[in-house]
């Protein structure tokens, strides 16, 4: 089986199941570290040429990280492609086994019961805190509704302010964003990378949470640790 993944968190998930099985990944593919694989564009803009030549298999994709028409551009060159849906924690664990299956993997991963087991245990929380979570600046996007990261967050006992926004990553204006006074603003460091000096600044008197976007984001082999360290950022962005 020869994969193409264009999706760093399914990247992630079909290099620690199944080694050798991956022909070509983004340059956004960042995990494992040192993925020794042929490096086929953006997430957003992928050499279809490049791709057809790996002749590979099968191609993964995701409806929310890649544009529908490069996927048809694919198919219309004669790969197969699948595409995942993600929106929820339960809904990764069901699509990371099905692409892990199609992959050709022989048995369901152990680190893919570890994470499960890892959310699984959570309790429900006894309080929640509201947040808003921006994922970009210069406009200021932020979580809206039916997101992945969003579910992730609530699971953790974080509601954020614009879950029942229309749009999925709404431009919310910052006096917005300020004047809901969440209990925590919530900064990953990707897609934007958000950092001590580089957001903070912009919500003074608001206590602030620098996270880790591939745990907040990615649904691979880094969910069986993401309930730790994301609990442990949240708490400390309290203080």
């Amino acid at each position: 089986m020869r994969v193409v993944s264009l999706v760093p968190s399914l990247t992630e998930a079909v290099a620690a199941t199944l080694p050798g099985a991956l022909a070509g990944a983004t340059d956004w593919c960042t995990h494992p570290p040192g993925l020794d694989v042929t490096r086929v564009g953006g997430t957003k803009n992928p050499d279809v040429e490049r791709i057809r030549a790996l002749a590979p298999d099968l191609v993964i994709a995701n409806e929310e990280e890649n544009r529908a028409p490069d996927l048809d551009a694919l198919r219309a060159a004669g790969l197969t492609v699948l595409v995942t849906e993600v929106r929820s924690v339960p809904r990764a664990f069901r699509e990371l086994e099905r692409v892990l299956t199609a992959c050709g993997a022989p048995a369901r991963p152990r680190w893919l019961d570890e994470a499960e087991a890892a959310w699984g245990a959570l309790h429900v929380p006894a309080s929640r805190r509201t947040a808003v979570v921006p994922v970009w600046r210069r406009p200021w996007m932020v979580l809206g509704r039916d997101t992945f990261a969003g579910d992730v967050l609530a699971r953790l006992g974080v509601h954020h302010v614009y879950t029942g926004h229309p749009d999925r990553y709404p431009r919310v204006p910052l006096d917005e964003l300020t004047a809901a006074a969440p209990d925590l603003v919530v900064l990953p460091d990707e897609p934007y990378r958000f950092t001590a000096d580089d957001g903070p600044e912009a919500f003074p008197g608001l206590p602030c949470a620098l996270v880790s976007g591939r745990h907040l984001t990615w649904y691979g082999p880094s969910l069986a640790e993401a309930p730790r360290v994301l609990a442990e950022a949240l708490r400390a962005g309290r203080r």
